[in-house]
């Protein structure tokens, strides 16, 4: 089960509070917890069978020009990656990854973290494409759109994390 939480009435601004449970359902998903630094919160993965090791840290409520944003940041051997104005994740136990997205003027991009520390980036992404069907589009274009498309959903009026 995938476990969404976004605003979107704040698609253009800042953006949503990770609020304790919903760090602690992060970590629930990665196998791991947060530990906090001030406004930023790190967590690290390590895979043993690839040898891969991953942190991430959520810089919250960063004041930029008088406006607050989310950041995510993710370090890995030789890369470094950065997903601003971060508005919301997805969750998915099933596919054991944390999909940290962010909205703006039609567009979506999104840092994909998995479990095994295992990291992707889709940037400035047409939500068209996200939206539309997947089988018209180009194999290059494909992916990033599949993988996106979870940050869609029909109606997030109601939405709630608790279950039903």
């Amino acid at each position: 089960m995938a476990a969404l939480y976004y605003q979107p009435e704040q698609v253009n601004y800042m953006i949503s509070e990770f609020s304790k449970d919903q760090l602690e359902l992060i970590g629930k998903t990665l196998g791991t917890t947060f530990k906090k630094v001030g406004n930023m919160y790190r967590l690290e993965l390590h895979d043993e069978p690839s040898s891969r090791k991953l942190a991430i840290e959520l810089h919250l409520d960063l004041d930029v020009n008088g406006r607050k944003m989310n950041m995510v940041s993710a370090y890995a051997h030789e890369t470094f990656l950065q997903l601003h104005n971060c508005i919301g994740f997805v969750a998915s136990d099933l596919l054991k990854q944390v999909t940290f997205f962010g909205k703006q003027n039609g567009y979506v991009s999104g840092l994909i973290v998995e479990k095994e520390a295992g990291c992707s980036l889709y940037a400035n992404v047409d939500e068209a494409l996200i939206t539309g069907d997947f089988t018209n589009l180009p194999p290059e274009l494909m992916m990033g759109s599949v993988a996106l498309s979870l940050t869609e959903s029909i109606d997030f009026e109601g939405f709630s994390f608790d279950d039903e």
